[in-house]
């Protein structure tokens, strides 16, 4: 078996929070723009045998949405999507996100792309997946500058859902809405605790020894370079042209 790439690792890891059997099930899954890492953990659920439908708002072909994201946000307020990816610039040990800028409101010091309907999605999604690949405390900081999405709400606010995990290029957290706090779930190859902490802006719980993440079992790598990159040259060219080697047809 070749060098598993962190992309891999990555996506095989999202794959795994997916299917997780404790939590409410994932029939419909939807993937925002620029996210070829959780579309290519969507198409590994998927091309397992697992029955999900997947709608992927950047697939330039069979993309079921007619009207763009306005369809993605009534099936959602419909309840009719049951999980959905967020980053964000930055995020904070409460699980809230900031996709407005850095430094007072409106955060002009740097800016990021814009909350658009991340905190829509936040509310109203049974279950949202974190991801950035990014770990450092630029990026996870104690308090978000400016709060787009927030990750939990006072009690008689209604949404259906909040953070399961938040997966980075160093490790998994798990999140725990009761307590508005991340815990060390996994350490990917060559991290620590320590060497976690030192990147990481806000405080988390360890509870007794940390595992290490899986590594993809060959069975994923062989789906990953092959028909998952078949499914995702058309719309990721450059991600799997990097990754895997793999240009698109002209």
């Amino acid at each position: 078996m070749s060098a598993i790439a962190l992309e891999e690792r990555l996506a095989a890891t999202l794959a795994r929070l997916i299917l997780d059997p404790s939590a409410p099930p994932a029939r419909h899954i939807a993937v925002g723009a620029a996210s070829p890492i959780p579309a290519a953990a969507c198409w590994l659920v998927k091309l397992m045998g697992n029955p999900v439908r997947l709608s992927l708002l950047h697939k330039r072909s069979g993309n079921p949405f007619t009207e763009g994201t306005r369809e993605l946000f009534d099936l959602t307020g419909q309840g009719r999507i049951d999980l959905f990816f967020l980053g964000g610039g930055q995020i904070d040990g409460q699980a809230n996100l900031n996709l407005v800028g850095t430094g007072e409101w409106p955060g002009m010091s740097v800016r990021f792309p814009g909350s658009f309907g991340s905190a829509f999605m936040y509310f109203m999604t049974p279950r949202t997946i974190l991801f950035r690949e990014e770990h450092s405390p630029r990026v996870l900081v104690e308090r978000v500058d400016n709060i787009s999405a927030p990750g939990v709400s006072p009690p008689g606010v209604f949404r259906r859902g909040t953070a399961q995990a938040l997966v980075t290029g160093k490790c998994v957290f798990r999140f725990h809405p009761d307590r508005a706090r991340f815990s060390l779930d996994s350490l990917h190859p060559g991290e620590t605790v320590d060497s976690v902490r030192a990147a990481t802006g806000f405080g988390f719980d360890v509870d007794g020894d940390i595992p290490a993440t899986p590594d993809p079992t060959e069975a994923e790598l062989a789906l990953l370079r092959g028909r998952v990159c078949d499914e995702m040259v058309e719309t990721y060219p450059d991600f799997c042209s990097r990754v895997w080697g793999r240009a698109r047809a002209a």
